[in-house]
């Protein structure tokens, strides 16, 4: 049973009002609709040199926002962020280490701050269309930075930059208005009409945890088959993730609703960058001739923890039980020596012990904990774990009616760089 994490390798947020900047070095990541006035209407919104295409001639030209179309959108403004995992990344997992095994794919992203989260509120993931550049800018740049994608451009060449807004397939789609053309184009579908991409979202309210967490696992399986050659009508590459508000609260100014909400990113100085969450079931419960433990007050032991590792480690934790207080009985070995394996139903999770958050939380169907002749055991990919912290695994078994979660200092380790 395994959890094995991806970082990004790129992100960075779009704001309609800003047009050309680039925010590909950001701290965080942004999805937000908000009703101040950043767009004046009393002058054209000018930005020079974001397109004009004459033949096959590019040319130094300008775009200029009609203020009559900004009419009834006077007041709110849009941002949506993009994120990418590297491909190679992605490949490795599956070809070496979950192989034939069911998994699921999670994106995965912390929230800074939120604010205005209302019941109706919706977050939707779409794997992006084309390619585009990180960049190395920064929200409030001055002068804007615009080396890399941004909302009216995939990069910061000036020859083939632009989002497609015309004649697109009908499974590629974009949303935007006549007045901040952008925002991204992503896929809701394929050549193949048997391959649906619409359906990774979340939903919010007022009390539900603000952290993103979303199963991505057909938009990566179509990566996947993409990159290996695998099904000949699948064609959509890996340009990343688009995470945005759904369509019925973006450029909506009569709405009540005017949701804010910040990720951190791939550039943050925290413990919270954002992942690609792979959870696969390769668990075994062999018995062997050892006796499963029937008694609720238990003493554990993990073997295999010599207490530090460094960041690529793979580690097979083995778990040695046996009940606390043994029962006396007539016999020639110690009843303290002797193993048990733990129940079938039994679960590890990893705790920061410094911010007491769960990085790798109990999972009922991917971290559950393997048994073999030996002893019970699992095995923790430290590659998901950020270095020099301290970290300890915990153990929930259930035991007949009663659920036992036990800890121990001796369940403690270190992941270091190297």
């Amino acid at each position: 049973m395994a959890v094995y994490k991806i970082f990004a390798v790129n992100d960075a947020t779009m704001y309609s009002e800003y047009p050309l900047m680039n925010t590909g070095l950001d701290a965080m990541n942004e999805s937000r609709n908000w009703k101040n006035p950043l767009i004046d209407l009393s002058n054209p919104v000018y930005h020079p040199n974001l397109w004009g295409d004459v033949g096959e001639t590019w040319v130094s030209s300008s775009i200029t926002y009609n203020t009559e179309s900004l009419e009834g959108y006077t007041t709110t403004a849009v941002s949506r962020f993009l994120i990418k995992f590297d491909q190679d990344d992605i490949n490795y997992v599956f070809d070496n280490i979950v192989k034939d095994d069911p998994y699921d794919v999670h994106l995965k992203s912390y929230v800074a701050t939120a604010q205005g989260i209302a019941q109706q509120s919706k977050l939707e993931v779409f794997p992006v269309a084309y390619d585009w550049t990180n960049g190395t800018g920064h929200y409030g740049n001055k002068p804007e930075t615009t080396d890399g994608v941004s909302w009216g451009q995939r990069n910061d060449n000036f020859s083939n930059n632009l989002w497609p807004s015309s004649s697109l397939p009908d499974y590629q789609h974009y949303e935007s208005i006549d007045a901040a053309p952008g925002g991204g184009v992503w896929y809701t579908g394929s050549t193949n009409p048997n391959i649906d991409l619409s359906s990774a979202s979340q939903s919010y309210d007022v009390r539900t945890k603000k952290d993103l967490d979303v199963k991505v696992t057909d938009i990566v399986d179509v990566w996947y088959s993409q990159s290996k050659g695998i099904n000949p009508y699948t064609t959509i590459e890996n340009n990343g993730f688009i995470v945005k508000w759904t369509g019925s609260l973006e450029f909506e100014p009569s709405s009540s609703i005017v949701p804010q909400i910040k990720f951190y990113s791939s550039d943050t100085y925290t413990i919270y960058p954002p992942e690609l969450c792979v959870k696969w079931d390769d668990s075994d419960f062999t018995t062997g001739s050892l006796t499963v433990i029937d008694d609720t007050d238990i003493y554990m032991a993990l073997d295999e923890n010599p207490g530090v590792f460094y960041e690529d480690s793979i580690n097979r934790f083995r778990v040695n039980c046996r009940p606390k207080y043994p029962v006396r009985t007539f016999q020639t070995a110690s009843s303290y020596t002797q193993n048990y394996l733990l129940p079938s139903s039994s679960y590890y999770a990893i705790k920061d012990l410094d911010t007491n958050e769960y990085v790798v939380d109990f999972d009922e169907n991917y971290t559950k904990i393997s048994a073999d002749p030996q002893s019970s055991y699992f095995t923790v990919y430290m590659n998901g774990l950020e270095p020099e912290r301290q970290y300890q695994i915990l153990i929930k078994t259930f035991v007949g009616n009663e659920i036992i979660v036990y800890k121990d200092n001796n369940f403690n380790f270190k992941v270091q760089n190297g």
